[in-house]
C-alpha cells in the first residue's frame, strides 16, 4: 500500500472513520494530523460502534500503530479519557500509539473563550463546538501556546502557565466581564496528565520518516473537510487548521514527495454542522427524511447536521485543492427511497455562470445553484458488495458524478458496518 492521505471534500462528517477503518487494514501507520476534539470519526466492528475523537481510526486494528501529529491541538483529558474507553471494551494501544511532543495543548482557558466568543457575537456566531480548538491554535499562532514538550519541563511550563493564565484572565474579566480561571488547579490538573502522558510522547516527525526510509506503508487520516479548510473553506465559517491534504506534512513532518495518493471523502448528498453558506440545502420536509435515515447528527456534539443535494462545483474545488487522484462516496443507501434525485452542476451569481466558488459568505448568500434531475432506484443498496449488485440508476448516478468531477470514484459505501462497502474494479464499471 502506498503512502495515502485521507480527506473530506465536503463539509466534514462525510464517513471518512470507515473509509480510514477500511484502508487501515492494510496500512502500518495511521497518522491523525490536524485539528482537535472537534472531530468525531464513527467505526461500526459487527454490533459495535466506535466513536473516536483524537485518537486514530486504524487504532481498532490489532497490527497497526497510530500517531497524533505535530498539527494536532490536544486536549490532555480527552485523550486519556478516550485511552480509558477503549481499554474498557478490549482495545490496547500500549507500545502503538504515539502523539507528538510538538503538539499544542488545550487548556480550561481556551474552552472558557470559544464560548465567551460564541455567545458575544450572538447572531453572528461560527458554530464552534466550544472545546477551546480555535483559540488554541491562535495561541499556537500567536508564539504564546504551550506544547506536550512543555509539559514535561515542570518548572518552565509552571512560568508560562502562570503568565497565559494572568493574561487570559485580564480578557475575561476586562473584555468580557466573565469570572477567570483557576491557575493552581490547571496546574495540579495537568500535572497529573503529564505522569500519564509521557509513555506515549516521542519525536514523531523522526519516527515517522524512519518509517519511510524503511517503507512502511502509510496513511494520513484528516479530520473535518475541506470546505471548512482555514485557507480554502467558506471563510469565517470554517475551523482553524488545515484540513486539506497539504496539511497532511505541515501536520506530520512528512514531506510532500512521500506522499503517492489522496482519497477525497463524500457522501451521496451533502451535509454541514452549524453555521455558513449552504447553496444545496433540503427544504425541511426532504431535510427531516434524509437526517432521519441518514442518522445525521454530530458525533462529537450530537447537533443536527443540515442536509442537501449533492454539489458538485463544491466537490471539483475539492479536488483541485487536494491534488485528489480518486473518490470514496459513502452513504449511498441513504438515497435509496428518493423518486427523483438532484446534482448541482454549477452556480450563477447575478445571472452569471461561476467558473469556481466565490470567496465572500456575501457571494454565497446570493448564488443560485443549477441543477440536474436524475431518477431514483427505490431499491435496497445496503447488501451490494459490488458495483453490478447496485440498481442501474444508482450505478448512473455514481458514474454521471465521476463525469461531473473528472475524477474516479474507488470505493461506495452502503451502510455503517465495516462490511457495507466495496471498491471498484476497473474495467468492471458496469454501465
Amino acid at each position: 500500500m502506498s503512502n495515502t492521505v485521507v480527506v473530506g471534500a465536503q463539509w466534514g462528517d462525510e464517513g471518512k472513520g470507515k473509509v480510514i477503518d477500511m484502508l487501515a487494514e492494510s496500512a502500518d501507520v495511521v497518522i491523525r494530523f490536524q485539528g482537535g476534539n472537534n472531530a468525531g470519526h464513527t467505526v461500526v466492528v459487527g454490533e459495535e460502534q466506535f466513536i473516536l475523537h483524537l485518537i486514530p481510526s486504524g487504532i481498532l486494528h490489532e497490527r497497526t500503530v497510530c500517531v497524533i501529529g505535530n498539527g494536532v491541538v490536544v486536549d490532555p483529558a480527552v485523550f486519556l479519557e478516550e485511552i480509558d474507553r477503549l481499554a474498557a471494551r478490549g482495545v490496547t494501544v500500549a507500545g502503538r500509539l504515539w502523539i507528538s511532543d510538538q503538539a499544542h495543548l488545550i487548556f480550561p482557558y481556551h474552552k472558557h473563550l470559544d464560548k465567551l466568543k460564541e455567545a458575544q457575537v450572538g447572531a453572528g456566531k461560527i458554530g464552534t463546538t466550544g472545546r477551546g480548538i480555535g483559540p488554541c491554535y491562535m495561541d499556537k499562532a500567536a508564539r504564546t501556546g504551550l506544547r506536550i514538550a512543555d509539559l514535561l519541563e515542570p518548572g518552565s511550563f509552571r512560568l508560562r502557565l502562570k503568565q497565559n493564565v494572568e493574561e487570559k484572565n485580564l480578557i475575561f474579566r476586562k473584555v468580557y466581564g466573565a469570572d477567570g480561571v483557576d491557575f493552581e488547579k490547571i496546574l495540579a490538573d495537568y500535572t497529573g496528565f503529564a505522569k500519564r502522558l509521557k509513555p506515549f510522547v516521542a519525536a514523531t516527525p523522526a519516527m515517522l520518516n524512519r518509517w519511510v526510509r524503511e517503507g512502511k506503508s502509510l496513511l494520513f487520516e484528516g479530520a473535518q473537510g475541506t470546505w471548512l479548510d482555514l485557507d480554502h473553506g467558506t471563510y469565517p465559517f470554517v475551523t482553524s487548521s488545515s484540513a486539506t491534504a497539504g496539511g497532511a506534512c505541515a501536520g506530520t513532518g512528512v514531506g510532500p514527495a512521500h506522499i503517492n495518493r489522496v482519497i477525497g471523502v463524500v457522501k451521496a448528498y451533502t451535509t454541514r454542522v452549524g453555521e455558513g453558506p449552504f447553496p444545496t440545502e433540503f427544504d425541511s420536509e426532504l431535510m427531516e427524511t434524509i437526517r432521519t435515515k441518514g442518522k445525521e447528527f454530530g458525533a462529537t456534539t450530537a447537533r443536527p447536521r443540515r442536509c442537501g443535494w449533492f454539489d458538485a462545483m463544491l466537490v471539483r474545488h475539492a479536488i483541485q485543492v487536494n491534488g485528489i487522484t480518486d473518490i470514496a462516496v459513502t452513504k449511498l443507501d441513504v438515497l435509496d427511497e428518493l423518486k427523483t434525485i438532484r446534482i448541482c452542476t454549477g452556480y450563477r451569481l447575478d445571472g452569471k455562470l461561476l467558473e469556481s466558488p466565490p470567496a465572500t459568505v456575501e457571494a454565497w448568500g446570493h448564488l443560485t445553484p443549477i441543477y440536474e434531475e436524475h431518477p431514483g432506484w427505490l431499491r435496497d443498496t445496503s447488501t451490494a458488495a459490488r458495483l453490478e449488485d447496485l440498481p442501474e440508476a444508482a450505478r448512473r448516478y455514481l458514474k454521471r458524478l465521476e463525469a461531473l468531477l473528472e475524477a474516479k470514484i474507488s470505493t461506495v459505501s452502503v451502510g455503517s458496518k465495516r462490511d457495507q462497502a466495496f471498491h471498484i474494479e476497473r474495467g468492471n464499471e458496469g454501465k
